[in-house]
């Protein structure tokens, strides 16, 4: 929900929910009155943004967003919900557990902060784990190295609109990946294979992990959505025409599986270093 963050979604087809709410889903795709695609990033922005504007700040809505993002492929709807309300309960878990309580108070004061918590607490006993799964992961000022490895190059969707970085949430640039479940899983599947045995960097092979464990929770005829969100407006349109992280990741796995070390380590290198020059700019700014 904030401005420079990449987004990993699955959206999953309709006839994998339960009968109400494959009924709510399909009467959702059909309301005049719903976000629309282009403008749904600077929706949940603004709707976060009066959240924690307010007097206290309510880092949690009191509902659950009503809201999801669609795809429709070949007359199948494929649903993928915001569930704003428990995305919001676990990034406020990460802040509370990376942030000094003395800081975290300047940001949330701490009875709120108490009673978020327990609010939360009680939703995880009602539901247990499974209440916890969310089809959205969210990364800010960059996109992680893991989530390129579920793609294909030949999946890559660019819009230019001959615009400079700018701020807010984009309605027509944007750089996407779309890929189905079996296409990801088997990307993952791969990758995993290839580190352990070449690679002995235990951040990304449990990055992988982390990815293919997540997509395993999903109907096996999903898709998955790669969505550089609001990063696009942290490059510039040479940038982001020039950005192939995915083919790269590709060709750099491809080299360890054939032996091609120096192929392999050029082109893992340049991915890491054209995302490490985009998460400095969030102490730059």
């Amino acid at each position: 929900m904030l401005p420079y963050a990449a987004y990993l979604r699955v959206y999953e087809p309709l006839a994998a929910f339960a009968p109400q709410e494959r009924a709510s889903w399909a009467a959702y795709a059909e309301a005049a009155d719903r976000p629309r695609r282009a403008g749904a990033l600077r929706a949940e922005h603004g709707e976060a943004v009066r959240r924690l504007l307010g007097v206290p700040p309510t880092p949690v809505p009191p509902h659950e967003s009503p809201n999801a993002y669609l795809r429709r492929v070949e007359e199948v709807l494929y649903v993928c919900p915001w569930q704003s309300r428990l995305r919001s309960w676990l990034a406020f878990s990460r802040f509370r557990g990376a942030t000094p309580a003395r800081l975290a108070e300047r940001f949330v004061p701490l009875t709120v902060a108490q009673q978020t918590a327990d609010d939360f607490d009680r939703f995880k006993r009602r539901g247990g784990s499974a209440a916890l799964r969310t089809n959205i992961q969210t990364s800010t000022w960059h996109v992680p190295t893991e989530w390129f490895v579920p793609f294909d190059h030949n999946e890559r969707w660019l819009v230019l609109d001959g615009g400079r970085p700018r701020s807010g949430a984009t309605t027509t640039r944007n750089l996407i990946y779309v890929t189905s479940m079996a296409h990801a899983r088997r990307r993952s599947a791969r990758a995993l294979q290839i580190v352990r045995r070449h690679v002995g960097d235990d951040t990304l092979i449990s990055g992988i992990e982390e990815v293919a464990r997540w997509l395993e929770e999903f109907h096996p005829h999903s898709l998955v959505e790669l969505d550089y969100g609001g990063i696009v407006h942290l490059m510039d349109d040479d940038t982001l025409q020039a950005d192939h992280s995915v083919a790269e990741v590709s060709a750099a796995l491809t080299g360890l599986e054939t032996g091609e070390e120096e192929l392999a380590f050029t082109m893992y290198r340049r991915v890491i270093l054209r995302w490490r020059s985009i998460q400095l700019l969030e102490s730059a700014n």
